[in-house]
């Protein structure tokens, strides 16, 4: 359970290629997300400050822009994780993404 929760987060940390208007990574880190791994809906909340917040507050960490990827790191998760989002997604957008530690399905609310 811990290692799908690990996986999770990871792969909620990331984002996006540039495309017309917004990004998929300001969509991501605007709106927040919903990320599903091993049969778990984690909803992941960014802050315009570089914070971010995971299971109601139990998982905090920080996030930041590398080229066109997401990084993260969390106290659940203390290793800088980037995530490389696909490009032109939206609010109400699904797709996969694949970090070290997995894959999981992402949703932009």
């Amino acid at each position: 359970m811990k290692r799908i929760l690990i996986a999770a987060l990871a792969l909620t940390m990331a984002a996006p290629a540039f495309a017309q208007g917004a990004t998929t990574l300001q969509e991501v880190t605007t709106k927040g997300i919903v990320l599903s791994a091993g049969g778990m809906d984690v909803d992941v909340i960014y802050k315009p400050d570089g914070s971010f917040t995971a299971l109601d507050g139990a998982v905090t960490g920080k996030w930041r822009i590398d080229g066109e990827k997401l990084c993260t790191y969390s106290n659940f998760e203390p290793t800088d994780t980037c995530v490389a989002y696909p490009a032109g997604k939206k609010s109400g957008d699904s797709f996969e993404v694949t970090s070290p530690s997995g894959t999981a399905t992402i949703r932009i609310k």
